[in-house]
Order: C-alpha cells, then structure tokens, then sequence
C-alpha cells in the first residue's frame, strides 16, 4: 500500500508537462487520479491507460479553465464519477498558461492570464474545499517567477503572485479543518512550456542557472508534490516552497 491508497485527487492539467509527473507520481503512491485536461484528450487518455496498469483506473474531467462556466461543469463531472457529499481528498492546482507578455499586453492576454492562472484556482479551490475531507491537501503550482522581475513575462509572473497570496489566505482559512495549502515554485523545467531547454544550447543555458548543474525534469517537481500531499506533511501549511534547484540563490 502506498502514502495515499484510499486518497482521492484531482489535478488540474494533467495531460502533459509538470501535471502528467504529478499525476503519474500520486497514482503510485496509490491515490485514485482525476485527471482534468482542457484540449487534449488524447494525451489524456493515454495517461490514464498508464495509470490503470497501476492497478487504480482514473477517470478524466474536461473543460478550458478561461471559461468560468467550466468550473461549475467540472465539479459536477467529479459528483457524478464519485457522488455527492465530501468526494476529495487532495487538489492540484497545476493548470497555467505561460504568454510572453510584458508591458505592452492587450487585454486579450492580460484577460486570459489571469482567467486561467488565478481565477480558475480560486473558484476550484472555493467550490471543491466544500467536498474536501478534513485533513485534506491542496497545492498549487506557482511559479519562481512570482519571485522576480521579468518584464517579457510580467502578466504570467502576476498571476503566479497571486497564485501565492491565495496559498497563504486558503491555509489560514483552512487550517481548523485540518487541510493544508502549499505552493510549489518550480524554476526552468523541462516541459513543453520551456521547449527551448531541448536544444543542447538550451540545455547548457538551463543547466547553468541551477546549482546542480542540469535541467530540471517533471518528475524533480512531482516528488514535492506527493510530499505535500501526503500525511508526512501534515504540519505544513502556507508555504511557498521553492523547486529551482537553486536558480535563485544569488
């Protein structure tokens, strides 16, 4: 038996990238996976098939986080799979759009920016802590960049900001009922939102930014999440935990 037999989770963006580890890394601890993705369904199901050879089948939730509508939506899909009353056990907020915009963004981006990479974890957060058991987990996916100044990617490293201050107000808010919120901050990983690390000039630029001279994989942000997610964290709340192999310590 794994840390989280008997735990069920959803993640959000569990596709590809950061969320496919994630999801992949809680399923052999032996949670049962809700697997949320917005567009693609192939790369989901594929997941899923990988899982079930765990011997837990995960069942798969749809929906484009920059619609509000969709969240409601979501949150029924989970009722009717599982049923109605306290469903889950553990939240990953892992679903994020990555734009390179900075100072001169339209509103289209700033709009959908923040629709995405704030809005939808504050509403996931405010309609499923409902059906959340006590002692239940939450953790987020932020970003390092929440931590530093980058004009080109200003809205996203907003939007990861406040991504972080929700982590802080939630476990407060929380913490009587026992449930912890946590934020992962994963600097340069490799993932489909940082492509360019797979070219071998990527690779030596991205290397060189961590103190452990390589590129950081999914699995490396994964680990941290399963820790959060399990008992062996339940005296840490609130905090925003810094997974970038040390990009930042300067």
């Amino acid at each position: 038996m794994g840390k989280l037999t008997g735990k069920t989770a959803l993640v959000t963006g569990a596709s590809r990238g950061i969320g496919r580890a994630i999801a992949l890394r809680l399923a052999k601890d032996g949670a049962r996976l809700v697997l949320h993705y917005a567009r693609s369904r192939d790369a989901a199901e594929a997941l899923a098939e990988e899982i079930a050879g765990f011997g837990i089948r995960p069942f798969l939730v749809s929906g484009d986080l920059s619609d509000i509508a969709n969240i409601d939506a979501i949150v029924s899909q989970i009722e009717d799979q599982i049923g109605g009353g306290e469903v889950l056990d553990i939240l990953v907020n892992n679903a994020g759009h990555l734009l390179p915009d900075g100072p001169e963004a339209g509103e289209s981006s700033f709009d959908g920016l923040v629709a995405v990479n704030l809005r939808a974890p504050f509403f996931l957060i405010q309609k499923l802590s409902v059906r959340m058991k006590s002692g239940g987990r939450i953790v987020n996916v932020s970003s390092g960049l929440s931590k530093m100044a980058l004009p080109s990617a200003m809205l996203y490293g907003m939007t990861k900001a406040g991504l972080n201050h929700l982590t802080l107000s939630f476990a407060k808010e929380f913490g009587p009922r026992g449930i912890t919120v946590n934020a992962v901050l994963p600097g340069i990983i490799r993932s489909d939102m940082s492509a360019w690390v797979d070219s071998e000039e990527g690779a030596r630029i991205a290397s060189a930014r961590s103190v452990f001279a390589r590129v950081g994989e999914p699995a490396d942000v994964a680990d941290i999440v399963a820790f959060l997610a399990s008992d062996d964290a339940r005296w840490v709340t609130g905090e925003c935990i810094d997974a970038s192999g040390g990009q930042f310590l300067v």
